[in-house]
């Protein structure tokens, strides 16, 4: 587990959950799905807004392994949409330097959907500006869980830093920063292992609604806060002055 520096105004790793898609549709007389279709659009704008203010990983919450239980037809719409936004995203985000990672259970997606994810992924692999972690068919118990498993299958030992190795998104730092769009106030099995020294921030902005200004005021907040990981101020404060440069 790669800790950020305390002063780093910007995020190394910023995860997101992006609520509100449905609420947006139904305040306009809209089907839930034309607000998810506008949710593709926000996540375009705020992939490039972290890009140029140099986050370098950024997870977002796309399918839930509880979204399975949602109305037929949304749950149907939006493997549509998966499948478009594919076609019509990679060649972007390829172009754009970011590479992709889809991070979930795979088991029980339909061929062509688990095809499209793996060939995405294999399309962006040889990219390195921004890591892209799309959380499809995802729980943060279920991560936790698949670790253990994959430990025990093993016959390795389950400690924290195994277990922390064998997760789903051990191939990068924990996030630095979370943000749940929407106005909830909770993580809803997004990350659990990975969030626990995360800073958290709030905004009652629905996702399609979710812009660069709003982006930053989420920076701003963070830049503001004191990261200790468990240490006193004076600790963090005697640790920057032993880092700082002499001259």
């Amino acid at each position: 587990m790669t800790q950020t520096p305390a002063n780093q105004a910007v995020p190394h790793h910023v995860a997101i959950v992006m609520d509100g898609n449905g609420r947006w549709a139904t305040r306009r007389f809209l089907p839930r799905v034309a607000g998810h279709k506008q949710g593709v659009d926000s996540l375009r704008r705020c992939v490039k807004a972290c890009a140029a203010r140099g986050v370098k990983v950024l997870t977002v919450f796309a399918f839930s392994s509880e979204n399975w239980n949602r109305p037929a037809d949304e749950v149907s719409g939006l493997m549509d949409l998966l499948a478009m936004a594919l076609g019509r995203e990679v060649p972007q985000l390829k172009a754009d330097g970011v590479r992709l990672h889809f991070v979930g259970e795979r088991r029980g997606l339909s061929d062509k959907v688990a095809a499209g994810l793996a060939q995405a992924e294999a399309a962006t692999a040889q990219n390195e500006r921004l890591i892209l972690n799309v959380c499809f068919n995802y729980g943060g118990r279920w991560d936790i869980a698949q670790a253990a498993a994959a430990l025990a299958a093993r016959g390795e030992p389950i400690t924290e830093l195994a277990l922390d190795r064998a997760m789903a998104l051990a191939h990068v730092p924990d996030p630095d920063l979370m943000i749940r769009t929407g106005g909830e106030q909770r993580i809803s099995n997004f990350l659990l292992w990975q969030c626990a020294y995360s800073e958290l921030f709030f905004s009652d902005r629905l996702w399609p609604d979710f812009d660069e200004a709003a982006l930053d005021e989420a920076f701003a907040a963070y830049a503001a806060r004191e990261r200790r990981f468990g240490k006193t101020s004076e600790q963090m404060a005697q640790a920057a002055t032993s880092a700082s440069p002499k001259v």
